[in-house]
């Protein structure tokens, strides 16, 4: 799957199971760790596992494997699909480690083009 696809697949579960700000940034003109990053919250420690989960579940029916996954026990889930990393954080950790500012140089994608779809 190309990565802005999978971007928009991962949005649309993300955005249906009700994470909270989510934020695509385009980091591939920055550094060869991945093209895209995905940014969300959960509102609790429970619904950043839930959240997690949905994706890590919907992206393999679509035969899509993570290389891995950090944090399933935090208030930081990273799943790493090779060109597109999700993070999905506690409102109190997505703003202590605040990615977006530390990547503020990548641009923003608008999504709500992909927000708008079902």
């Amino acid at each position: 799957m190309e990565s802005f696809e999978f971007v928009k697949e991962a949005v649309k579960v993300l955005d249906k199971k009700m994470a909270v700000d989510i934020k695509v940034i385009k980091i591939s003109e920055l550094t060869v760790l991945a093209d895209y990053f995905i940014i969300a919250n959960g509102t609790s420690n429970t619904h950043v596992r839930s959240l997690a989960e949905e994706v890590e579940e919907k992206m393999r029916e679509k035969g899509v494997q993570p290389r891995s996954i950090e944090g399933r026990s935090t208030g930081w889930i990273l799943l790493d699909y090779e060109d597109v990393v999700i993070h999905i954080f506690t409102p109190q950790d997505r703003e202590y480690y605040s990615l977006e500012r530390l990547w503020s140089d990548a641009a923003t994608v608008d999504l709500s083009e992909i927000l708008g779809e079902e």
